[in-house]
């Protein structure tokens, strides 16, 4: 499948926008934090407008899309300027919206079948969602012994506490959460607040 846009961090905030005026100072709280990634979930109408806005005004910010689940979303990321796409999990049809339109996309799983279903479709990196029901730390290592090439971005109850432990993991070069962006923080727009979170997220990924 496509490859995913080169990028530094190895903690990927999962961000929830509810009003997009917020998005542009939101990721640059995170870039100044040392995190030059971010997925902005389209669980909110304001996420498309967010993502257009950030991939206009925060050129060093890689900005991609989270929780698609219908082909059409990808023509709409793609257009708004998202550069790769998240999806809680994979059908015939999202992968092939994503071959269509040219989005790499990050597809999630949880089982053995679900992860041999994206390899089928040519997916070598995928994301163990939500990696707390899947079994986590224990989950991924069984899964590294099964499927030696295959690479996993964690996501859904991964903590600042617990991030080190899973990028130990050989094959998780990536984790992904919430904890980055506090609503409360977003809403407030305690920028400096999320950009400490990012910095102790970026020196605790090494």
């Amino acid at each position: 499948m496509n490859a995913l846009p080169a990028f530094k961090t190895k903690v990927m905030p999962v961000v929830v926008i509810d009003d997009a005026e917020a998005a542009v100072p939101l990721a640059e709280a995170l870039l100044a934090g040392g995190i030059d990634a971010i997925e902005i979930t389209l669980r909110t109408p304001a996420g498309i407008i967010a993502i257009e806005r950030v991939a206009k005004a925060v050129p060093g910010m890689v900005v991609g899309a989270g929780t698609l689940t219908r082909p059409e979303h990808f023509r709409h990321v793609r257009d708004a300027g998202g550069v790769f796409a998240v999806s809680p999990g994979l059908t015939p049809a999202l992968a092939q919206a994503a071959r269509f339109t040219g989005l790499p996309l990050i597809p999630g799983t949880q089982t053995a079948s679900e992860i041999i279903a994206a390899m089928e479709e040519g997916f070598g990196f995928v994301k163990l969602f939500p990696a707390n029901l899947a079994g986590g730390i224990t989950a991924l290592k069984a899964y590294g012994s099964v499927f030696g090439e295959m690479k996993f971005c964690p996501t859904g109850g991964v903590t600042a506490e617990t991030l080190a432990d899973y990028l130990a993991l050989p094959n998780v070069p990536i984790v992904g959460g919430t904890w980055l962006t506090p609503p409360a923080l977003v809403k407030a727009g305690d920028w400096a607040a999320i950009t400490a979170l990012a910095a102790a997220a970026t020196k605790a990924a090494g």
